[in-house]
């Protein structure tokens, strides 16, 4: 059985919307706490903020592992097989990256800097190799 190329393309461009509008909604939050470390006024974000911020994180992580889980059930055509295997694992690194910036919240200790900052190189690297092979299966595709 092939793969239904207009289902895997609609599925594809669903996924990135909604990452996308994830991240715009987590977005004012994580400006929030990096502009607190960026000028070292942790003690200004109070526990209730931070546990606020990690609701809000580990919500919009829920819905990235769900997402992700969709991506590796996903038959994408034979024209693409390599570069949706390094889409499934760049989305994964995101996915990581985002659990390891939840985790580097503590509402009691309050923001783990070093481990915050390592969690967001990781994801803004995973998003470079996201967008690439996004762009990669696009020009693969409308090359048919």
């Amino acid at each position: 059985m092939r793969p239904n190329l207009g289902f895997y393309v609609q599925t594809i461009n669903d996924i990135v919307t909604d990452t996308e509008k994830i991240g715009e909604e987590m977005n004012p939050s994580y400006e929030k706490l990096r502009t607190a470390l960026d000028e070292n006024k942790l003690d200004s974000l109070s526990s209730e903020e931070l546990k606020e911020i990690s609701t809000l994180f580990e919500t919009g992580t829920d819905k990235y592992r769900a997402m992700s889980k969709k991506i590796s059930t996903l038959r994408p055509p034979a024209a693409v097989m390599g570069i949706h295997k390094k889409f499934e694992r760049s989305y994964l690194n995101y996915v990581a990256g985002c659990e390891e910036m939840l985790n580097s919240i503590n509402t009691a200790d309050g923001i783990d800097k070093a481990a915050f900052d390592a969690a967001e190189e990781k994801q803004d690297t995973a998003t470079d190799e996201i967008a690439f092979a996004i762009q990669r299966m696009t020009n693969l595709l409308l090359k048919k």
